[in-house]
């Protein structure tokens, strides 16, 4: 009886309680558990945190331990931005400033671990001289864990550098486009006397040459284009005409509207040529600083200081029609063309907008260059601003590949 007893015990109330931990404990083994969606975040915090990090987002704070880790003798050195050279005012307040996120850490880049982690792997960056500026930094930073690097100017690139100890390629491919285009006699498209001397055919479809057979080459590219998009650099009487498909666009596009069409054709190439295994980014506009006008209505930036968060949009929203509107007009346009894509946004301008602190401005290198074409209020000193950018991107980078 008591046998009977003890086995209706165990099946009613014990067999049921192994069953439900069994059926629990395979649950937590054979829970799905995929990776993050890196997409989503952008940058993880020291310690777990739930919440996404914008890293764009902080403040400028004073550090007078910062210095830069090269100088003026960096043999990667363009002359007019490099600004210890040529004596600019202020260039230890300038690089004393460190970039702040709001809710995580920006670590200086290491170029030595940065580097070993990117043994046998190509950077390039294509698009105008900012990205040039851009690459500037990056080789004059990475060679201090490499000084045996080499100037390289192959695959179509405008400049670069090889670094043999870590086996690394580091490039720029200028593209201030990212289109083709070419100029045309004024006969070929145009036929009576209205000003017009001739015209600039931009094939909105194909990829400049410079960057066309590039997409096996680069584990990691930085895109950027803009600065070229205003009528200083194509007036009226030389404008941009649009191509699709070997045939003009009828009716013409004006030029933002020509920008629209080639954002969407190029960044659907990006898509359609490249690996998906290439890290991919977009670096958003670089804002200007010209101050009383533009470069060449005697603009000015001799500024100490950075300015001031309730300064930033007097001097960069469009609605104010200042100056310097462009930039953040250009970015809304360039973000509604990467919607939906792999092509990772690099924010950079909302945290250069403080800077007006940091252009060549006067201080170009070369006698009456002033003169001849203003202040430059448009690319940065170095050392400065772009090494901080040199940080972002690295710690980007090392997020999305160090792990792989």
């Amino acid at each position: 009886m008591a046998s009977k007893l003890n086995s209706r015990f165990f099946t009613r109330l014990i067999l049921p309680a192994f069953v439900l931990l069994f059926v629990y404990s395979t649950t937590l083994l054979y829970t799905p558990s995929g990776p993050a969606n890196k997409s989503q975040i952008a940058i993880s915090t020291p310690h777990p945190d739930p919440n996404p990090c914008n890293i764009f987002e902080g403040k400028w704070v004073t550090d007078p331990s910062r210095k830069p880790m090269y100088d003026e003798t960096c043999p990667f050195h363009r002359n007019a931005w490099n600004c210890l050279r040529n004596q600019r005012a202020h260039m230890g307040r300038i690089n004393s400033w460190r970039w702040e996120p709001q809710d995580c850490v920006l670590n200086r880049v290491d170029p030595e671990k940065f580097l070993g982690m990117m043994r046998n792997k190509n950077i390039g960056l294509v698009g105008d001289s900012l990205n040039e500026n851009f690459l500037v930094s990056l080789l004059c930073i990475w060679r201090v864990a490499d000084e045996g690097a080499k100037k390289w100017k192959r695959k179509g690139a405008w400049r670069g550098a090889y670094f043999p100890k870590f086996n690394v390629t580091v490039a720029y491919h200028r593209a201030v486009l990212l289109a083709k285009y070419q100029w045309q006699p004024k006969d070929s498209v145009l036929s009576d006397g209205d000003g017009v001397k001739g015209t600039y055919r931009v094939d909105v479809d194909i990829p400049a040459d410079e960057w066309a057979n590039i997409a096996d080459f680069y584990d990691v590219l930085v895109f950027n284009t803009g600065h070229w998009w205003g009528y200083d650099k194509f007036p009226r009487e030389t404008p941009l005409v649009f191509y699709k498909a070997g045939k003009p666009i009828h009716p013409p596009l004006e030029m933002l509207d020509g920008l629209k069409v080639v954002l969407k054709s190029m960044v659907a190439h990006i898509w359609e040529k490249f690996p998906e295994k290439t890290l991919k980014f977009w670096r958003l506009q670089s804002p200007r600083h010209f101050h009383g006008g533009e470069w060449n209505q005697n603009g000015s930036c001799v500024f100490d200081e950075p300015l001031e968060e309730p300064q930033l949009d007097l001097w960069f929203d469009p609605g104010n029609n200042g100056v310097n509107k462009e930039a953040r007009l250009l970015n809304h346009l360039i973000q509604e063309a990467l919607k939906g894509t792999d092509i990772k946004i690099l924010d950079l301008t909302h945290m250069s907008e403080y800077r007006s602190d940091a252009h060549p401005a006067i201080w170009l290198g070369k006698k009456d260059a002033v003169a001849e074409w203003g202040q430059d209020c448009m690319h940065w000193c170095l050392p400065g601003v772009p090494d901080t950018w040199v940080d972002i991107l690295s710690q980007l980078i090392h997020y999305h590949l160090g792990s792989g």
